[in-house]
């Protein structure tokens, strides 16, 4: 015995579907792995150039539009304005 050829299509068509969806969560998995990775290599060389600007300016605020920057009071010198 036999189910109908229809019956049998749709039970093909919905396992094809299936088998699509899972290929392309393990893509999206995989970028998703090396977009982390990327990230997390540039938060690294952000990192980097922050603490050369520091050696170099003292901790500043740097505005991104123009590059200019504010210095930003060290601790005791907050204490001393009170």
């Amino acid at each position: 015995m036999n189910i109908e050829k229809s019956e049998l299509e749709k039970l093909q068509e919905q396992e094809k579907k299936k088998g699509a969806i899972l290929h392309d969560i393990g893509l999206l998995s995989t970028q998703i792995h090396s977009l982390q990775h990327m990230y997390g290599e540039l938060m690294a060389e952000q990192t980097k150039i922050k603490e050369e600007l520091e050696e170099k300016y003292g901790q500043i605020n740097v505005n991104l539009n123009d590059g200019s920057y504010e210095v930003i009071p060290e601790e005791d010198e907050k204490e001393e304005d009170k």
